[in-house]
């Protein structure tokens, strides 16, 4: 466990499902409570919690590396996808990976008249072609862990002329990486940067990357306090104009968690996260094991999916079963030893040799 987090957390078991759901740290959990009795009891400072909001938000744009005007807020990725899916004009070509999380491709099949290609991981920067009006990938994959070759895929999009969309929801908080070099990224925070479900940030390029503000409010009015009712006279100059209302309880928390986050920093974050996925790597080769060749925090054993956590479970260690996979996950929380018990608890299982 990293240091800074000690005082944070405090999980009974060997918790190595953040790519399901992080822990939410101490001082999140304070804050929520807080926040609770406060609305509960009729005393609710607005004011204060819409500028946690924005502190969120300028937290999250530290962390991706771009200005907080390229940041809008919202509630899930999907969501975000969907925006960018209802902006893409009639016949717009959208290339995706294979077996890619549903959040990041199902919004352009239900946007309608959009081509869809879908080609493997291994093979998406070498596919974008001249025909290509969007690539839209995950930075890690949810199912297996494996990274993209974001390089190669920017590459591309710069000698073919289209845009670009990453999800960073299985990265940001471990994998370092510059948003700004991709024209929108998309982030659900309630994995690796601990936040509640219902925080999720979308970022885009300087001139808003020719997205439609679909679903704008009176919050993504320049003045919002002065948006309130009719047509909002003047949208926001920044990307706050493809805000969607941001829900308070969720964003006061995240506010919180985004702040451990920059302390403890995504650069030490991610080699004490990729150190132990090693320790794991390791012990299952020791073991005889078989898993999905990855280098991130995230490793998952094809076809031991139920067994391998039941095992788990009994050792006192959580992971998760995806597609048959047993898949495990770890970040700043977890420790040597934590790793070592669910090897422990695999050892029961028959070698692949």
């Amino acid at each position: 466990m990293l240091s800074v987090t000690e005082a944070e957390f405090d999980c009974p078991t060997a918790y190595l499902n953040t790519a399901t759901h992080g822990l939410l740290p101490a001082r999140a959990a304070r804050v929520l409570t807080q926040a609770v009795t406060e609305m509960s009891s009729g005393r609710m400072d607005m004011n204060r919690w819409f500028q946690r909001i924005e502190a969120a938000r300028s937290s999250y744009a530290r962390i991706a590396g771009v200005p907080p005007g390229r940041v809008a807020t919202g509630t899930s990725v999907a969501v975000h996808v969907g925006l960018v899916a209802g902006s893409l004009p009639a016949g717009a070509t959208v290339l995706v990976a294979e077996n890619d999380f549903a959040s990041v491709v199902n919004p352009f099949v239900t946007r309608g008249g959009l081509r869809l290609r879908t080609v493997p991981l291994e093979r998406l920067a070498e596919s974008v072609d001249a025909d290509t009006d969007l690539v839209a990938v995950s930075a890690v994959q949810s199912l297996d862990g494996r990274i993209a070759d974001l390089d190669g895929l920017a590459a591309a999009a710069c000698t073919h002329g289209c845009r670009t969309l990453v999800d960073a929801t299985q990265s940001a908080g471990w994998l370092p990486l510059d948003h700004g070099r991709f024209d929108y990224t998309v982030c659900g925070t309630y994995k690796w940067l601990l936040c509640p479900r219902g925080v999720s940030f979308l970022t885009v390029p300087e001139d808003g990357g020719g997205l439609r503000a679909l679903h704008a409010g009176w919050a993504s009015g320049e003045e919002p306090w002065e948006s309130t009712y009719g047509p909002v006279r003047e949208p926001a100059r920044s990307a706050r104009r493809f805000d969607e209302p941001a829900p308070f309880l969720p964003y006061l928390a995240a506010a919180e968690s985004l702040a451990l986050v920059e302390e403890a920093g995504p650069a030490a974050i991610g080699a004490h996260d990729r150190a132990l996925a090693d320790r794991f790597r390791s012990g299952l080769t020791s073991l005889g094991l078989s898993f999905v060749p990855a280098e991130g925090a995230i490793v998952s054993l094809p076809g031991i999916g139920e067994t391998g956590a039941k095992l788990a479970a009994r050792a006192g260690a959580e992971v998760s079963v995806r597609a048959g996979n047993l898949r495990a996950a770890f970040h700043l929380y977890n420790t040597a030893d934590e790793v070592d018990r669910l090897l422990d608890a695999l050892s029961a299982l028959p070698s692949d040799g």
